[in-house]
């Protein structure tokens, strides 16, 4: 059963300070954030919504963002349209609900109405997620690169998934 609380809602202003304090709870698997930054990037992104009183946020940038994230322009290099998942979170008293699931279903939904045929993301091969690798491979994504950034302080692996037209 769908409540008020589980309901999927655009990302607003209000929002920003709880998206923040989840974002950087999780900075080691996504990257720290100052508002300013937060703020920019929701104001780029293609798809950026919510659970709740934020139980969970995704924000995703389409091949136009101005974003410089060494992930997305990877992306950026090799696909002439795609919306690339920048991040997602869902905080663990929210967690094994299915938050996580049904953000990207609706992400799917929304980016094949507006016309994209593919969704990228990328996991940490090191330090290892294989939760995360075990979460995308389930949703239909597959493997298509995999990079070392940061200075090398960084390994990751990147995916994709086409959707159906």
């Amino acid at each position: 059963m769908t409540t008020a609380s589980t309901l999927i809602d655009r990302v607003s202003l209000e929002n920003e300070a709880a998206i923040l304090a989840l974002n950087n709870e999780h900075a080691a698997e996504l990257s720290w954030l100052e508002p300013e930054r937060l703020s920019f990037l929701i104001g780029e992104a293609f798809y950026a919504r919510r659970i709740g009183s934020i139980e969970a946020f995704i924000m995703t940038f389409d091949q136009d963002a101005r974003y410089d994230s060494p992930n997305f322009l990877w992306f950026r290099e090799r696909y002439q349209r795609f919306v690339y998942v920048d991040r997602v979170v869902v905080a663990a008293e929210a967690r094994g609900r299915g938050h996580a699931r049904r953000l990207y279903q609706d992400l799917f939904d929304h980016a094949s109405r507006a016309g994209q045929a593919i969704v990228t993301c990328e996991v940490n091969a090191e330090p290892p997620n294989p939760a995360s690798d075990a979460f995308h491979a389930a949703l239909g994504f597959a493997e298509v690169g995999d990079a070392v950034i940061h200075g090398g302080k960084k390994a990751v692996r990147y995916y994709l998934r086409e959707l159906k037209a």
